[in-house]
């Protein structure tokens, strides 16, 4: 009976909260920014146009049109200015290509560094010679594995 009540009694001391709390998540300021104008105007046929703007500067425009296999195709553009000050800008479409956005500060992949080597495109077109010659079907010497 003594061991029962003093396994009872460590289960409820390892049970108590040992004083750790988890971090708060990071808060925004919670300022109310006034929206000046939000017109939503949405067809039964699926089309839409979406404008907004607030009274921080946050434009957003947006319509949508049915497209291919009634899927919707949207086109719109959102700006905005970064908490460095940077104006922000961005234009975009979302159709069967996918989505496609353009604005100057998107990143660009680099340039290819260098031209491709001669000898290099000399083995692609060596290697593409010994496969044209290789016969379809594999020989009985060798084995695939």
């Amino acid at each position: 009976m003594k061991f029962l009540l003093i396994a009872v009694l460590a289960s409820v001391a390892a049970a108590a909260p040992q004083g750790y709390s988890a971090p708060a998540p990071p808060r925004y300021d919670s300022v109310e920014i006034a929206i000046l104008r939000d017109e939503r105007v949405i067809e039964d046929d699926g089309r839409y146009n979406f404008d907004m703007e607030t009274a921080n500067g946050i434009v957003v425009s947006e319509h949508g049109t049915v497209g291919l296999e009634g899927a919707i195709n949207s086109a719109g553009s959102f700006s905005y200015t970064a908490p460095d000050g940077t104006p922000i800008s961005l234009q975009f479409v979302a159709d069967e290509n996918g989505f496609q956005p353009q604005g100057a500060h998107l990143p660009v992949a680099p340039e290819f560094p260098h031209p491709i080597p001669q000898f290099v495109l000399d083995q692609i077109a060596f290697a593409a010679q010994e496969d044209a010659r290789r016969p379809q079907e594999p020989s009985g010497r060798y084995g695939a594995p």
